[in-house]
């Protein structure tokens, strides 16, 4: 990516850094102080060793990441452009691209928590697209919440439909994340109340209006919004990523629905702030404090001044 905000074509220097959906959720759970877990392949390979690494020095377990030969380990490059952050991915043929179910069969896995899985996934081959159906309709982790980002990527699509595909996945969830961008051009639906209706059987469907908030409805119609932060955007890929490591933080600990999506909004804000797709956090009494706040303290924050109840 480049160093700075600026297109590809402009820029002068580029660095080096990891960023995937599913990583990035590990990686800001764990630095929320929960046992995180990444289960892939990489390449035997400088990026697959820069990959582990990363994740390794942040506190997730790699035990069963899989380094193979004969495959590289993918990568995308992050274009950042006036309105808007484009991405190229070359991931054809990568390591995580020869995933199959039998990853499921990890020891790792036994008594999660949640599976957290997204959408970019099945797009990546036959054998990856195996891998989700099989866990978000064969259920083998038992009682394991299945967390599933629909995460739309059309650069990854090709040769399907991909708007049944991921609805079906979705559906089969118990925690579901979209956007309301994304729900709109796969299934040409413009409100929470219409995304709900097309995902009738997850526990949750959080959806997500970019700057304007989130919504929370519940399978019995129930809906819970919350606006977002004022946040100066430096650079916007990965902060769907934090919004759904915060919120399933807060879900793990227990707390209601507004703090769930506060905590969303909270880790999303430091993402939005920086050009890489992961950033260090403020201590446990940051969070606290800004989750506690009155409705009228949450509306007036703005990112950068967010210390004003002494986080």
């Amino acid at each position: 990516m480049p160093t700075d905000p600026v297109p590809i074509e402009a820029a002068e220097y580029f660095v080096a850094r990891v960023g995937g959906a599913e990583s990035n959720v590990a990686m800001f759970l764990a630095e929320l102080g929960h046992r995180a877990a990444w289960l892939s392949r990489v390449g035997n390979d400088p990026f697959g060793r820069i990959l582990l690494r990363h994740l390794a020095d942040g506190g997730v377990d790699i035990g069963a990441v899989v380094t193979d030969d004969s495959t590289p380990t993918g990568v995308y490059f992050k274009d950042p452009q006036p309105e808007r952050t484009d991405v190229y991915y070359y991931r054809v043929g990568s390591a995580a691209s020869c995933l199959d179910p039998t990853v499921l069969q990890s020891p790792v896995l036994a008594g999660a928590g949640v599976l957290h899985l997204s959408g970019i996934t099945p797009a990546l081959s036959p054998g990856c697209r195996r891998l989700i159906e099989r866990a978000v309709f064969d259920r083998p982790l038992g009682e394991t919440l299945v967390s599933f980002d629909v995460n739309f990527r059309p650069a990854l699509w090709t040769g399907d439909t991909p708007g049944p595909v991921l609805r079906e996945l979705a559906n089969a969830a118990d925690l579901v994340f979209v956007g309301l961008d994304e729900a709109e051009r796969l299934w040409d639906v413009s409100e929470p109340c219409a995304v709900r209706a097309l995902l009738p059987d997850p526990t949750t469907v959080v959806v997500k209006d970019g700057a304007v908030g989130a919504t929370v409805v519940t399978r019995d119609g129930e809906m819970v919004f919350e606006p977002a932060l004022r946040v100066r955007v430096v650079e916007p890929v990965g902060a769907g990523d934090a919004f759904a490591a915060g919120y399933i933080s807060a879900y793990l600990r227990g707390r209601p629905e507004q703090q769930r999506l506060r905590m969303g909004h909270l880790v999303a804000a430091h993402a939005l702030a920086v050009t890489t797709d992961h950033t260090t956090l403020p201590q446990p009494t940051w969070f606290e404090s800004h989750l506690v706040a009155t409705a009228q303290q949450w509306s007036g924050f703005e990112f950068g001044s967010l210390s004003g109840l002494g986080g």
